[in-house]
């Protein structure tokens, strides 16, 4: 994200801004600190254990569930920003892992109206984030079952441990709903954890004239009654926090880039203007990534540009980056370069943020050097000596030391130093072979900073990265002058 937590104008960091009215993190809160909501479907009796509350990460430990995987969301959503209602049903087609007599999904602050497992009702309760399903019939290991979740309410915002804003943001015109780290639990039940990637159908139903844009392809529009319903298909594996709405008056703009890949931008209409040229070369930045990185990991491309104040961070959400207003040129590389790194090959814990941000911040200095611009070694001695203040060497980007900084600068900023520092030690060839080789190996995966390691080390077995991963990756305060 270029940030989620820090836009990035002439290559200076400019951390998140709270835009949103403090009212609605109350309201957040208010729903967290709620007592248990009981709820009754068709009994229970599943032998087994229930799978776990939460998946351990080391900043969210709430976030996500054991004892199964997502396959396929199957979303249907009607969205009202008159009133503002969400009603909605998931389909969530899944593999236990384990023999299951419960499970749990992320959902926070919308009413649950009834749960079925395989078109029979479940039994259900809520506590705070996790609801959780008893199934009527035993769930065994390996046994692929579809969950069916029906609900509706206002959803929320929340305000997550940096002080931005996240879930689902009303705007002037409508709404927008942005997951990272954990808030798309606010408008659909899931496994709301990076590690667990799924496809989804996504369906959006609004008043007409007004349009539903989402990750992926549109496969379908239909009016009838004075709405219009909005279907969208993302095929590749999609973790939760990428995935994205966006409901309010857009500008659609079809095109195509190099090898016929479709790109849809929607931009609002009082924003064109000042996007135009920017989005214009869209085409031109995929193509030079693809030529660094390698192939496009996606069906289809483009972008989501929403009126200044909307959300206080542009995000990577898959297929489409989500910006706050018009992008300079910059923060479009950026986000664009998280499709490979980050949407493609996705972290499996918010550790790991540093294989998001070091990565795309990287893309910012290669882009520089190959137009014009100040070489990747230059734009790393300028920060070692001069541009960098004590923010920058305040905590290993390996190592965030609590929720709040793993949008931070060292991640962004000293990541982009890490990569360099392998660069430096595997040369050009070398390097440029690891960039391209680590997203086409983890095409559409998981990936942890040893699995990132290890790969650099297999790939240059020559040299040694130990001082490296030791002094630059994790090690505290500013490493000795290189």
């Amino acid at each position: 994200m270029v940030s989620r937590s820090a836009h990035r104008i002439a290559g200076v960091p400019r951390f998140r801004l709270f835009v949103r009215p403090a009212v609605a993190a109350a309201s957040a809160l208010a729903v967290l600190g709620a007592p248990a909501l009981a709820g009754c479907g068709g009994g229970g009796g599943a032998h087994g254990t229930p799978g776990a509350k939460g998946l351990r990460d080391p900043y969210f430990p709430k976030a996500g569930n054991g004892g199964y995987d997502v396959s396929h969301y199957a979303l249907t959503l009607a969205y009202d920003p008159a009133e503002p209602r969400l009603s909605g049903t998931a389909v969530i087609t899944a593999r236990a892992t384990q023999d299951l007599s419960a499970f749990d999904l992320d959902l926070l602050g919308l009413d649950v109206g009834s749960v079925t497992v395989d078109g029979r009702s479940a039994g259900w309760h809520r506590a705070g984030q996790e609801l959780t399903v008893r199934p009527p019939g035993p769930l065994g290991d390996g046994r692929v079952f579809r969950v069916a979740v029906r609900y509706s309410g206002r959803p929320v915002t929340l305000t997550d441990p940096d002080g931005s804003q996240e879930g689902w943001l009303p705007t002037a015109d409508g709404a927008l709903a942005l997951g990272e780290p954990t808030g798309s639990m606010t408008w659909f039940p899931g496994n709301d954890h990076p590690s667990d990637k799924a496809s989804y159908d996504i369906s959006v139903t609004v008043p007409k004239g007004l349009q539903a844009v989402s990750n992926g392809e549109l496969t379908g529009r239909t009016t009838s009654g004075g709405r219009t319903a909005y279907r969208w298909r993302v095929a590749e594996p999609m973790a939760t926090y990428l995935a994205t709405v966006a409901v309010g008056h857009y500008d659609l703009d079809r095109s195509t880039a190099a090898g016929g890949l479709p790109v849809l931008v929607a931009v609002d209409p009082t924003q064109a203007a000042a996007s135009r040229a920017v989005l214009a070369r869209l085409p031109e930045v995929l193509g030079w990534e693809e030529r660094v990185f390698g192939p496009y990991p996606f069906g289809s491309a483009g972008a989501i540009v929403d009126r200044p104040g909307d959300a206080g961070y542009a995000l990577e959400t898959q297929n489409r980056p989500v910006f706050p207003g018009p992008p300079d040129l910059t923060t479009l590389v950026h986000e664009l370069a998280h499709q490979w790194y980050g949407d493609s090959v996705t972290p499996v814990s918010w550790r790991d943020m540093w294989l998001n941000e070091g990565f795309a911040t990287y893309a910012e200095w290669l882009w520089a050097e190959d137009h014009g611009g100040a070489t990747a070694q230059r734009t790393f001695d300028r920060l070692y000596r001069t541009g960098a203040g004590a923010d920058l060497w305040a905590f290993p980007p390996g190592s965030p030391p609590g929720a709040a900084d793993i949008s931070a600068r060292p991640v962004y900023d000293r990541g982009a130093m890490v990569l360099q520092k392998v660069r430096q030690r595997a040369g050009d060839r070398a390097f440029l072979g690891i960039l391209r080789g680590w997203a086409t190996a983890r095409r559409h995966a998981g990936a942890s900073t040893p699995d990132f390691t290890a790969y650099v080390e297999r790939r240059v077995p020559g040299a040694d990265f130990h001082d490296i991963w030791a002094t630059w990756l994790y090690g505290d305060g500013k490493p000795p002058a290189p």
